[in-house]
């Protein structure tokens, strides 16, 4: 595996990236695709496709393609806007709209970018959607967001309502509640707006591709249990997870995306190197961290740059399954594509009660012999953010490990304090030494 410096002029409506930021190979591979993907959003309808727009957990990317529809999601959108720092006015224009400062900054990202004359990320022009599709995974903000979206532009709306994991278990009653919602409400939405009509083989064919894709990712994320990890699980993990997550699980660009991300990971793997940052390898590995919650984008190279300079890489992370728990076994299944589609969006992350994600990042700490757990609290996401301290808490009194706590926002500037968030972590770190050597004298 290589990296390179890149200048990205080429890549559609993209500015360079500055000159000394590296990158794995499949790192910049993903970026072509999604801008790639903003540019066919930008031309949908002079070209006769229909636009979708949807949500990242319980996605149904499969069952979108399946009706040729351009598929927009409103989350991404706001993220990539956030990391190409452009998202602080819109979310400002949002709030003199009326929204308030508790509202989720996606959202206001979103609405501000709508009443900035809808330029996407790329620069170019984002189209009204034709079909909202929400898939509600446990984020009660998501419906209220389809709501305002829904009344500016006065398009379709179909709902697939995902009963919650509240005893930590989905039983075939839930499932099939799901799928006969895919067969009565989305299925004749999708084939009433698109003028498409549904062929079951041709979501089998979809599903075959993104279950080679699930292996790999999960391959890629599992390596972090080799010292030294040859990935970061959760700033690196973004990159990672950005094709499958959005508009590209089930499409051959995915399939061969993560096996050439597999090739390079393994090779890291083989060659016993560390990860790679923007300012090159780490090449000294001192902390393993577990990280719940999602990044902060507007400083997002600033924020991995307090953990990769103080040796710290981060070895597992739930953000990186908020799209799907695919480490913990499931895959789409082509023999039953619809089923499938309901235990995918049944367990997503975002749907598991607090047992359940206790459990997870308990796992996480032993099987990846991590250090700890570092909390990164989202001022304005609830589903993320409530109960975060009783489960620092618990997960502290059940792997004797510490935990610490920072907090940001996911694209607003004004809520990043990167002198409050260093000075956390290296008290964090010193806590951790203080463990370790508390440790070495008992034994």
């Amino acid at each position: 595996m290589s990296t390179q410096k890149v200048d990205t002029t080429a890549l559609p409506g993209k500015k360079p990236a500055p000159k000394n930021v590296q990158k794995e190979d499949a790192m910049w591979l993903q970026k072509e695709m999604i801008n790639a993907n903003y540019h066919d959003l930008a031309i949908a309808h002079d070209v006769g496709r229909k636009v979708s727009a949807t949500f990242v957990p319980g996605n149904l990317n499969e069952l979108l393609m399946c009706f040729d529809f351009a598929r927009s999601l409103p989350e991404t959108n706001a993220l990539q806007n956030g990391m190409r720092k452009k998202s602080g006015k819109m979310i400002m224009d949002a709030e003199r709209d009326g929204h308030s400062e508790d509202v989720c900054t996606y959202v206001k990202a979103d609405l501000g970018m709508m009443m900035g004359g809808e330029i996407g990320p790329t620069g170019e022009k984002l189209p009204v959607p034709d079909v909202l599709l929400l898939s509600y995974t446990g984020c009660f903000t998501f419906m209220k967001w389809f709501e305002l979206v829904r009344q500016k532009y006065d398009c379709e709306t179909t709902m697939l309502h995902v009963p919650y994991q509240g005893d930590g278990k989905i039983n075939e009653s839930m499932v099939q509640y799901v799928v006969k919602q895919l067969k009565e409400e989305v299925i004749p939405t999708l084939e009433r707006v698109s003028g498409v009509k549904f062929d079951i083989d041709r979501l089998r064919q979809y599903m075959k591709e993104s279950t080679k894709a699930e292996e790999d990712l999960v391959a890629v994320l599992q390596s972090a249990k080799n010292r030294p990890s040859p990935i970061d699980g959760y700033f690196g993990g973004v990159y990672y997870i950005g094709p499958i997550f959005t508009a590209f699980r089930g499409t051959p660009e995915a399939s061969k995306f993560y096996s050439v991300l597999r090739g390079e990971i393994e090779e890291r793997v083989r060659q016993k190197k560390g990860p790679v940052t923007p300012d090159g390898e780490m090449t000294e590995e001192k902390y393993r961290l577990v990280v719940e919650g999602p990044p902060n984008w507007t400083s997002f190279r600033d924020f991995w740059k307090m953990f990769y300079e103080d040796g710290a890489v981060v070895v597992a992370s739930t953000y990186s399954k908020v799209g799907g728990v695919y480490d913990f076994g499931f895959r789409h299944n082509p023999d039953e594509p619809l089923e499938s589609l309901a235990r995918y969006c049944l367990g997503c992350y975002t749907n598991l009660n607090f047992p359940q994600r206790i459990d997870m990042i308990c796992k996480y700490i032993d099987e990846y012999q991590a250090d700890g757990l570092l909390i990164n609290s989202i001022k304005s996401c609830n589903s993320f953010s409530a109960g975060q301290l009783l489960m620092l808490r618990e997960i502290e009194k059940r792997t004797g490990k510490p935990a610490a706590f920072i907090e940001s926002d996911l694209v607003d500037p004004r809520y990043f304090s990167s002198a409050n968030i260093k000075n956390r972590l290296e008290s964090y770190f010193q806590m951790i030494n203080q463990k370790r050597r508390a440790t070495a004298a008992v034994h």
